[in-house]
């Protein structure tokens, strides 16, 4: 119980003031956690509050349009998290009259809710007796524990949620998995921690064998894909543009973009001339093709970089379906087009 006392205690003494924290709504903690997956709290606070303004209730989230919410979520990155959060809004709106269930086990079954996710939602809400285990978790446990398992393995967080139970008192849950996620964010950092204002540093296992920086342990990662796209920015003569949507499963699913050429790798002026003639316009004649950028703007994602190019494409006449620059911005996009857009 030392090692909880002393988290706790650290905890309510260093704790940031964050709205999540100010409730017990499992919405608001719901919305808070889904935004915060591979997120940072400070990246995820503005989208929170816009959110929480834009729709105060599930309710509200569940009858916006999915645009409206691709378009608020617009920079978080990982669409499917708002995707995921648009259908569980309009299913506990709809199929549960408003009302999150109440246990780590229903909590399981929404759409984009995991194992961390229903701890959250299951402990903060509901005060149920259940670890949460994250990123901040595995790394302060395995340091002061001195555990060597590769937190990449699936059996990991089972070994790591039985050690959290052990250690967690049954009577307060919620402020115990706040404090060690709290811990892992402020203290426990991944590189380079200030052991020596640490409230463990005299019964950390790690620091005593000088291996904080080696834990935990995480088995390299895929291998990222290399993708290259040139964006063709359409420009009629009354200055309307072409904007598409990709609905196929993959990267920024139901998000907008220009028209694009996907190449093996970063291809030259002549190249891209010739596809824009061969494919692009046939109904307007082509005046002018200018590069924008005369190197790739390098987008990463977590499986995948993207190497970005802008094509500015004049063509003769008013091009179908044209789209002018008031309504373009309106439109989500993948934030790497939305500067872009921004810019011009």
């Amino acid at each position: 119980m030392i090692f909880s006392n002393l988290l706790i205690q650290w905890y309510l003494q260093n704790k940031r003031d964050l709205p999540w924290r100010n409730t017990t709504n499992p919405y608001f903690i719901w919305l808070s956690e889904i935004m915060l997956q591979q997120t940072r709290v400070a990246q995820g606070m503005p989208y929170f509050l816009s959110f929480t303004t834009a729709f105060p209730t599930v309710f509200d989230l569940a009858k916006a349009d999915e645009e409206q919410v691709l378009k608020l979520w617009q920079g978080l990155g990982y669409y499917s998290r708002a995707r995921n959060l648009h259908k569980t809004a309009q299913y506990v709106a709809n199929d549960l009259s408003g009302i999150f269930p109440d246990t780590y086990n229903e909590l399981l079954k929404l759409k984009g809710v995991g194992e961390y996710t229903a701890a959250a939602i299951a402990s903060f809400s509901y005060n149920e007796t259940v670890p949460v285990v994250d990123g901040n978790v595995f790394r302060v446990l395995s340091r002061y524990f001195d555990i060597e398992t590769d937190i990449a393995l699936a059996s990991a967080k089972k070994e790591f949620a039985a050690l959290a139970f052990e250690l967690m008192p049954k009577d307060n849950p919620a402020t115990f998995n706040q404090a060690i996620m709290e811990f892992g964010a402020l203290q426990c950092v991944p590189k380079s921690p200030n052991c020596n204002i640490c409230v463990f540093n005299e019964s950390c296992a790690a620091l005593q064998k000088n291996k904080v920086d080696q834990l935990p342990v995480k088995s390299k990662k895929l291998k990222v894909r290399n993708r290259y796209f040139n964006y063709l920015v359409v420009s009629d003569e009354r200055e309307d543009t072409l904007i598409q949507k990709r609905t196929s499963k993959g990267i920024w699913q139901n998000l907008y973009e220009f028209p694009v050429i996907e190449t093996d790798k970063v291809e030259d002026f002549e190249y891209v001339a010739m596809q824009v003639k061969n494919d692009f316009f046939k109904n307007n004649e082509v005046v002018s093709i200018m590069e924008c950028n005369a190197e790739s703007i390098i987008h990463k994602l977590s499986h995948q970089h993207l190497y970005i190019k802008f094509w500015k494409i004049k063509v003769k006449g008013v091009i179908e379906n044209g789209v002018d620059n008031v309504a373009l911005k309106t439109f989500p996009f993948p934030i790497v087009i939305h500067n872009f857009i921004e810019k011009e």
